[in-house]
């Protein structure tokens, strides 16, 4: 069976490019999912995984969409090894079910992996020049204003609920409940 694996990062970003790039290929089953690909921790390939059985071809449309962590990657591919599964990916014209496509897969694995971690020391030395020059990182502190600790009080005292409170301040839930904590942890002080 022809089975494709297609995944974005995120909600906002589209998969059609994927879907173009395996129309071709008489695809019998497709897992799509829009997930980071740090791991291995997402539903759609787990359910693949589990789905393909000995000679089946698994179809992506490049390593990174698979994986962006070589480990990940190649446990993955040896995962598909052991049930006889095959695998291609049409960017890097790679086909397991040849040797020079497992050499190459193994190539264009390690590329992928120093891509990621290319962008990590790229992030980290950004950060530390920010840091270092006292311009500042991160999301902007907390603000814990006189309308915010007059409406936690009443809160607290259960004069209105977490919802009215949260309608009061006119901040959402996760805000909230973050500025709650913070707040609470300045009073022990």
């Amino acid at each position: 069976m022809r089975i494709g694996y297609i995944r974005v990062s995120s909600l906002d970003q589209n998969v059609v490019r994927q879907h173009e790039a395996l129309k071709p290929l008489n695809i019998e089953r497709i897992f799509e999912e829009k997930a980071s690909g740090k791991n291995t921790n997402r539903p759609e390939l787990k359910t693949m995984l589990d789905f393909a059985r000995e000679g089946d071809t698994i179809y992506i449309e490049s390593i990174s969409r698979l994986a962006r962590n070589t480990l990940d990657f190649l446990n993955i591919v040896e995962a598909l090894k052991t049930k006889k599964v095959g695998l291609v990916s049409l960017k890097e014209s790679i086909d397991t079910n040849t040797p020079q496509g497992q050499f190459m897969l193994s190539v264009f694995a390690a590329l992928s992996q120093l891509e990621r971690d290319t962008i990590k020391q790229r992030q980290r030395e950004g950060i530390d020049i920010a840091l270092n020059q006292g311009r500042p990182y991160g999301r902007p502190k907390i603000c814990i204003d006189d309308k915010f600790v007059a409406t936690y009080k009443r809160w607290r005292a259960r004069e209105i609920t977490a919802v009215e409170a949260m309608k009061t301040t006119g901040i959402k839930k996760n805000t909230w409940y973050n500025r709650a904590k913070e707040y609470e942890s300045t009073k022990t002080r």
